[in-house]
């Protein structure tokens, strides 16, 4: 699944350690999914986007 977290989270002037905060999740588990690694959960979803101001389906992306 892709993702624009790194977009949304640069245009917040957040870092991965402010979002990984904001969101209750730990920073290494951003950053894998932040780099498409590994798939996040639907509440780690929900935290992110509800961290970064966005919608869900604007920030992660089925591939097609």
């Amino acid at each position: 699944m892709k993702n624009r977290i790194k977009e949304l989270r640069a245009r917040k002037n957040f870092t991965q350690e402010t979002l990984a905060e904001k969101a209750n999740i730990t920073r290494g588990t951003l950053l894998l999914i932040e780099k498409g690694e590994t798939e996040p959960s639907g509440k780690s979803m929900l935290s992110i986007a509800k961290a970064l101001e966005e919608k869900v389906e604007d920030i992660f992306l089925p591939e097609l």
